[in-house]
């Protein structure tokens, strides 16, 4: 989306309401060339607080605004393709792995593998593959920051 015919559109309607005055038209000449840099910026905060609030009504993915120039796109982005994985196979020979953990974590993890009636070690498998294999999850933006890249 250009910038620059919603800025004009905006600087025409404030000379237009000077009036026939010439110096009431002068005036808003003179206003409309001060304030065309921050409507700018203003619409560019705009399309960042729109680019956020889809992002939060999206089930995946998120929002970026990508400027080019004066030229500003919101585009999807799909976190998935930002971040490809691996498929999990059970294929190949098992390996060994020390973990260490906490007195307290231990005591619960098999408790957790006592509920569900499987050793401990298949326990701590399954919890594995399942976090690997979710989809990652979304970072959620707070204030008012806009993300992405730039080209000039």
């Amino acid at each position: 989306m250009e910038l620059t015919p919603h800025v004009q559109s905006i600087s025409a309607r404030l000379q237009a309401a000077a009036g026939a005055d010439e110096r009431s038209a002068d005036v808003a000449q003179r206003m409309s060339l001060a304030i065309e840099a921050a409507l700018e910026l203003q619409l560019l905060d705009l399309l960042g607080q729109a680019a956020l609030e889809l992002t939060e009504q999206l089930p995946a993915g998120h929002i970026e605004l990508r400027l080019a120039g004066r030229d500003a796109q919101l585009v999807y982005a799909d976190d998935v393709a930002a971040h490809p994985q691996t498929a999990i196979e059970d294929e190949g020979s098992p390996a060994r792995l020390t973990l260490r953990m906490t007195e307290s974590l231990k005591t619960a993890v098999e408790g957790a593998a006592a509920l569900q009636g499987v050793s401990t070690n298949t326990w701590l498998v399954t919890a594995v593959k399942r976090t690997l294999e979710q989809r990652p999850q979304r970072k959620r933006s707070v204030g008012n920051r806009l993300t992405g890249y730039a080209q000039g």
